[in-house]
C-alpha cells in the first residue's frame, strides 16, 4: 500500500541541536491554575557543551530542506505578556499587574526586550538555515534550539549563576575576568559532579534556579521549536550555560490533559503522546538528551501532586489554601518520560499492613543505601541501584496507589492485592529494580490506553481494575516491565519502539505466572493461551492496518542517524492510526518468544538479565540487542539467524512475521474449525507461509485444510505427503475417504497402489480396510 505522507502531519520533527549542546539539568517551578486550565513559572535549563558534540558542515542545509517548510519558517509572535522588569526572580506570587501586554502591533517601550521588533530580523534570525545549522558561523550568533509547541514563552534571561553565595568552589580558575566564562565554568563543573555528591549538587542547582538574571536574550518561536541566542555569542562554548524561560502552557497544548475524574472533580495529567513534554515545557526531546530534573508544583492544597520522582513527596504549605511539592531525580532520563499528574486523589492503603509491606517502607533511596559496589556499569555517573548491593535484593520497592474516591473500593479489592506479587515477579526474572520506589495512579476515564509507565510511576486506567485480577495484573505487570525496557533501557531511535513494547508484552505474561506462583506446567499452558490470542490480533490488525504502519524500523538502516545539528524527524510520529496499532507489541513479541524457545527458557531469562546489566542507563538500537543475543545462542542453534535476517525478515517487513512450527499447527488448527474457507484464502497461506516446504506437522495439518476445503490445486502436497510421511499419513486416508468425494477417493487409493509393497504391514493392512 502506498500512501503519499504529509509530514507536517505524519512525522513528528525533532528540532533541538542535541549535536551541539545537552541539557543536563532542569528545573521547574510551577503554578497549576484550573479556573484557566493553564500551567505557567519559570524554567531554568543547565547546558554541558564541549568538543564530545559534533559540530560538522557541508550537509546542514540539505538536512534542513528536507524539513517541513512550515517548520523552517520563523513565526511573527503571538501576543505575548512581557516582564517590565528583569531584575527580579520570578514568584508566583507576581500578578498580571507586573507585566506589560504587547502584540504585533504595540511595543515594549522600556527598550529591554529586544526579542520582537523589527531589529531582530535585520540581525539575522530570520532563516532556517540558523535553526539548523548551530556550530560555528563566525561573525553569525549561535542559535540555540528546543523543542517546543502550544506554548506561550514570555521572557529568556541568562542567570547569574556567580551571584550564588559559596558557588566560588566551582571556580577551578578564579583568575578569569570574563564573567560570561567564569558562569560557565560553574556551570560545567556543577553538571560533572561525581554521583556520590548528588546532593549537593540537588542543592546548588536550586539555589542558581533562583539566581537573578543577567540579561535578556533574543527568541522566536515557530510552530515546533523555540530559538534563543546572544548577541556575540558564536559557539556552543560561549552560549550561556544556564537559562531561565518564563512560560505558559495553553488549555489546548497537546502534552496535557485537563479534564475531570470519575468523581466529577478537575484534574490534569500529561499524556506524554504524541508530542510527549514540548507542550509543557521547552525541552531537548531527542532521546540522546539524557537529563535529571527538579520540580517544585504549586497548587490549591485540596490537589494531590504526582511526579516522576526519586522521593515520595509530601505537601508543604504555602499560605492557607496553597501547598507546594517537590520532587527530583538523580538519574538520567530523556525529557519524554518526565511526567505529572494533579488532581484531588486519595491514596489507597490497605487495611492491614503486610511484613512485606513493612520491609518495603524501610528501604533506603539508592543514594543513601549500602553503596557497596557490586558490579561495573557502562552508563554515565549518577547514583545507580544496580552498585547497590542492599537495593540487588530489594524484591519489592515502597509503593503508593492513588485513585478517585469512588474507586478506593476496587482498588482496595484488586490492585493493592497485586502490586507487591508482581513486582517480587519482575524482580525474581530480571533482577533489581531500576527505580527506587513507584506511584500507581488510576488516571480519568478519558485515558485512552489501559497503562502507561513513567520513571517512578504509572499510571492505570480504569477499565483495569474492574472486573476480577486477570487484566489488572498482566497489565500492571507490562507496566512494572517498563521500568527495565522503555526506561532504565530506552531505544535511541523512537521509531523502535519494539525494543520497549515488545519486551513488555512479553514479559508481563511471565511475571503474572509468577505472580500467580503457577506450577511450569500451568504458566506454560497460560502462555501458549496468550500466544493464541496475540496471533489472533496480530492477524486481525495486519487484514485492516496500513502496509507502512506494520513495520517496526521504517528507517531501516538509517535507523539512529540525525542531521549535523542533531535534529530528526520520527517517521509516522503524528499518525492518529498509529497510536492504537499493536504491531510494535505482538510482532516484537513473537519475535522474542522465538528467541526463548532457540536458546531454552532458563538460558534466554539468564541473557536478559545479562543484558539489562550490560546496558542499564543507556539507549540501544536493535541491532545492540540482537548482537548479544546471537553471541549467547550456541552455533548449533543459531541456525539461519543472523542481526541482517532478523532486522529484514521481522523489523523492516510488512505483514505477519515468519512463525515458529508450533505457532503454525495452531494457526492451522484453528482454521480447521472453520466451516468454510475461500480458496484464496488457502492459497494467501500456502504462499505466505511456505508451507510445502514446513516439518511434517504443519504440513500434515495443511494437507487436512486441503481435503477439508477441497482445495483442488494443492493436492499434489497430500499425494507427496502419503507417499514420503507414511509414519505420520494413515489418518488422512480416512479423511480422504470420510469426504465421500470422488476424486478425493481417488487419490486415496492411488496413492495407497504406489506405496501399498514398501509400506509396514499393519499399516498396509489398516489403509487398506478404509479404502475397500
Amino acid at each position: 500500500m502506498d500512501i503519499k505522507l504529509d509530514p507536517s502531519r505524519d512525522d513528528l520533527p525533532l528540532m533541538a541541536n542535541t549535536s551541539h549542546i545537552l541539557v543536563k539539568h532542569y528545573v521547574l517551578d510551577l503554578d497549576v491554575d484550573f479556573e484557566s486550565q493553564i500551567i505557567e513559572g519559570t524554567l531554568v535549563l543547565f547546558f554541558e557543551s564541549g568538543n564530545r558534540y559534533r559540530k560538522k558542515s557541508g550537509s546542514t542545509e540539505e538536512t534542513c530542506q528536507s524539513e517541513s517548510n512550515e517548520a523552517c519558517k520563523f513565526r511573527t509572535p503571538e501576543p505575548c505578556l512581557v516582564p517590565v522588569t528583569n531584575t527580579r526572580t520570578f514568584s508566583s506570587k507576581m500578578g498580571y499587574s507586573d507585566f506589560a501586554i504587547c502584540d504585533e502591533g504595540e511595543r515594549d517601550t522600556s527598550g529591554k526586550d529586544g526579542n520582537h521588533d523589527d531589529q531582530e530580523q535585520a540581525s539575522g534570525i530570520s532563516s532556517w538555515k540558523q535553526c539548523c545549522d548551530t556550530g560555528n558561523h563566525g561573525s553569525e550568533d549561535f542559535l540555540l534550539v528546543l523543542d517546543c509547541c502550544d506554548l506561550s514563552v514570555l521572557k529568556v534571561e541568562e542567570v547569574d549563576v556567580a551571584a550564588v553565595p559559596g558557588i566560588e568552589k566551582f571556580t577551578r580558575s578564579p583568575k578569569l575576568t570574563v564573567v560570561s566564562e567564569l558562569r560557565n565554568q560553574i556551570v560545567r563543573e556543577l553538571v560533572t559532579l561525581p554521583a556520590d555528591r548528588w546532593r549537593e549538587q540537588l542543592d546548588y542547582y536550586a539555589r542558581c534556579s533562583q539566581a537573578p538574571g543577567c540579561g535578556e536574550l533574543l527568541f522566536d518561536i515557530d510552530t515546533w521549536s523555540l530559538q534563543i541566542r546572544k548577541t556575540g555569542a558564536q559557539t556552543a562554548t560561549d552560549f550561556p550555560h544556564a537559562i531561565r524561560i518564563w512560560y505558559r502552557t495553553k488549555p489546548q497544548g497537546r502534552s496535557v490533559t485537563w479534564t475531570s475524574d470519575q468523581s466529577g472533580r478537575p484534574c490534569v495529567y500529561t499524556m506524554g503522546s504524541p508530542v510527549n513534554n514540548r507542550a509543557l515545557f521547552p525541552c531537548q526531546e531527542p532521546p540522546v538528551a539524557m537529563s535529571t530534573w527538579q520540580a517544585t508544583v504549586r497548587a490549591a492544597a485540596s490537589f494531590v501532586v504526582l511526579m516522576s520522582g526519586e522521593n515520595s513527596a509530601k505537601p508543604t504549605q504555602l499560605r492557607e489554601g496553597c501547598s507546594s511539592w517537590h520532587y527530583y531525580v538523580t538519574m538520567p532520563m530523556p525529557a519524554s518520560t518526565f511526567t505529572i499528574a494533579v488532581g484531588p486523589w486519595m491514596e489507597v492503603k490497605p487495611e492491614t499492613c503486610s511484613l512485606n509491606a513493612l520491609a518495603a517502607e524501610r528501604s533506603l533511596s539508592p543514594s543513601e543505601a549500602d553503596s557497596r559496589c557490586v558490579g561495573i556499569c557502562g552508563h554515565m555517573e549518577y547514583p545507580c541501584r544496580f552498585q547497590n548491593a542492599s537495593a540487588t535484593t530489594q524484591e519489592i520497592i515502597p509503593h503508593r496507589v492513588f485513585a478517585p474516591v469512588c474507586l478506593e473500593g476496587a482498588c482496595q479489592e484488586t490492585l493493592l492485592q497485586l502490586v507487591s506479587p508482581c513486582l517480587a515477579a519482575a524482580h525474581s526474572v530480571l533482577g533489581t529494580h531500576p527505580f527506587s520506589r513507584l506511584d500507581i495512579l488510576i488516571v480519568p476515564a478519558n485515558f485512552p490506553s489501559l497503562g502507561m509507565a513513567s520513571p517512578h510511576i504509572v499510571f492505570l486506567s480504569q477499565s483495569a481494575v474492574t472486573g476480577g485480577s486477570h487484566l489488572c495484573g498482566t497489565r500492571l505487570c507490562h507496566e512494572i516491565a517498563h521500568a527495565w525496557f522503555g526506561l532504565a533501557i530506552g531505544a535511541r531511535d523512537w521509531t523502535e519502539e519494539w525494543l520497549s513494547e515488545g519486551f513488555a508484552t512479553h514479559l508481563e505474561d511471565v511475571f503474572w505466572a509468577r505472580a500467580q506462583q503457577l506450577a511450569p506446567h500451568e504458566a506454560q499452558e497460560l502462555q501458549e493461551l496468550r500466544a493464541c490470542l496475540h496471533w489472533r490480533r496480530l492477524q486481525d490488525e495486519v487484514r485492516n492496518s496500513p502496509e507502512q504502519l506494520q513495520v517496526l524500523r521504517p528507517n531501516k538502516e538509517k535507523t539512529g542517524h540525525v542531521s549535523d545539528s542533531g535534529s530528526s524527524v520520527i517517521k509516522h510520529g503524528l499518525n492518529p492510526e498509529k497510536v492504537f496499532m499493536q504491531v510494535h507489541y505482538l510482532k516484537g513479541y513473537f519475535l522474542l518468544r522465538l528467541f526463548a524457545r532457540r536458546l531454552g527458557h532458563d538460558a534466554y531469562f539468564s541473557f536478559l538479565r545479562k543484558f539489562v546489566h550490560t546496558f542499564h542507563g543507556q539507549l540501544i538500537l536493535s541491532q545492540d540487542f540482537l548482537q548479544m543475543l546471537l553471541e549467547n545462542i550456541p552455533e548449533e542453534k543459531r541456525l539461519d539467524l543472523s542481526v541482517e535476517s532478523i532486522c529484514r525478515d521481522w523489523l523492516e517487513s510488512p505483514g505477519l512475521p515468519q512463525l515458529l512450527p508450533d505457532q503454525l499447527v495452531l494457526l492451522l488448527e484453528h482454521l480447521l474449525e472453520q466451516k468454510t474457507l475461500n480458496p484464496r484464502t488457502l492459497q494467501s497461506l500456502e504462499r505466505t507461509y511456505h508451507l510445502p516446504q514446513q516439518d511434517a506437522e504443519v504440513r500434515h495439518r495443511w494437507c487436512e485444510l486441503i481435503v477439508k476445503h477441497k482445495y483442488t490445486k494443492a493436492y499434489k502436497n497430500v499425494e507427496k505427503f502419503l507417499q514420503e510421511d507414511q509414519a505420520m499419513g494413515i489418518y488422512l486416508y480416512g479423511e480422504l475417504m470420510v469426504s465421500e468425494d470422488t476424486r478425493q477417493q481417488q487419490l486415496a487409493r492411488s496413492c495407497f497402489e504406489l506405496t501399498k509393497e514398501q509400506m509396514d504391514r499393519c499399516s498396509a493392512q489398516v489403509v487398506a480396510e478404509m479404502l475397500f
